[in-house]
């Protein structure tokens, strides 16, 4: 087995409020290999952006690591310095975000921004840096780089942006990239070609990718691994086929059921009833009790972890496959 490149253990993020303390992530764990793509997929305000903030070391103040640890390829990083933390970012860890506008700046070319991003992690000249820039947006299938190395943000398209903001994310060869909601702005064509753009980098450079989406599509053409994320904890994690076709936490069952299949004739589709509980008001025992269908006097009272329920690991006290088998 390869060893871990990205340890996430019983990781807790905090918001202190005028009210009282806010829990937004709780015990969250998980790990992605080399040349792994884990996706992380929920319904919002679940937390998957959160985690991905607080594994980049972006989170909002007054947001707080509370407990647990971070490791990238064995060297804790959760408690580092802010400056130590900034060079780790860019150089180990590349980030792709949901809206490519916030991540460019629309006064510089994206030329100017890529050489600044190159020289500032890789001992190269400007000019060697200047081609690098030149390849990556080559490499992210941007047409004619020569030329467009040299335009400002604005005179791109949405997708071609997005292309950049990779390009910008792969500049110091990262050990991790972890993308935020990469292609939501996106149309399917379009979105299509940024994820075979990232298993393409993955496969040639060895790189861990977490891949943060709502989309179950994109998980199932993209990921190898997912974990279903539901009130700031993971309520399910497996491989990618057995968590879409075989999920064992009622929550996913749900989410997989709420899909509408083109090889199925089904009048309704499945809907949960509810809504997710508010951070501030997370029910005892299970956060999902108010609305499963399953639910039992002990889901109420005390709170499952994550344990093996079939080919994946669920935090339920009576998970699906139990039936099944």
């Amino acid at each position: 087995m390869t060893a871990p490149l990205l340890e996430v253990s019983h990781l807790r993020v905090e918001f202190p409020t005028r009210r009282g303390t806010l829990l937004a992530l709780d015990d969250i764990s998980f790990s992605i290999a080399p040349g792994e793509i884990l996706g992380v997929v929920g319904e919002s305000g679940a937390g998957k952006s959160l985690t991905g903030a607080a594994i980049i070391g972006l989170l909002d103040p007054p947001g707080r690591i509370a407990a647990g640890e971070i490791k990238l390829a064995g060297r804790r990083i959760d408690n580092l310095p802010y400056e130590d933390m900034r060079r780790i970012r860019g150089r180990e860890i590349g980030a792709v975000f949901q809206d490519p506008l916030t991540s460019l700046n629309p006064l510089y070319t994206v030329g100017r921004q890529l050489v600044e991003t190159i020289t500032t992690h890789l001992d190269l000249t400007s000019a060697q840096a200047r081609a690098r820039a030149i390849e990556l947006l080559a490499a992210t299938g941007i047409p004619a780089p020569e030329a467009r190395v040299d335009h400002y943000p604005h005179q791109f398209s949405g997708g071609m942006r997005q292309r950049v903001v990779i390009a910008l994310a792969l500049a110091a060869n990262p050990k991790l990239i972890v993308a935020d909601e990469p292609t939501t702005a996106l149309d399917v064509s379009i979105q299509a070609q940024i994820i075979a753009l990232l298993k393409k980098v993955c496969r040639e450079q060895g790189a861990a990718v977490m891949l943060v989406t709502h989309d179950m599509g994109v998980i199932a053409e993209t990921c190898d691994r997912v974990a279903v994320m539901y009130a700031g904890r993971v309520a399910e994690i497996g491989p990618v086929a057995d968590v879409i076709h075989r999920p064992a936490h009622p929550y996913t069952v749900g989410l997989m059921g709420s899909i509408p299949a083109m090889d199925e004739d089904r009048e309704r589709l499945l809907q949960i009833d509810g809504a997710m509980p508010r951070l501030t008001a997370i029910p005892p025992g299970c956060a999902f009790n108010p609305r499963c269908p399953r639910v039992t006097d002990r889901c109420r009272l005390e709170r499952p972890e994550l344990a093996a329920a079939g080919a994946t690991q669920a935090a339920c006290w009576l998970p699906v496959t139990v039936e099944a088998a």
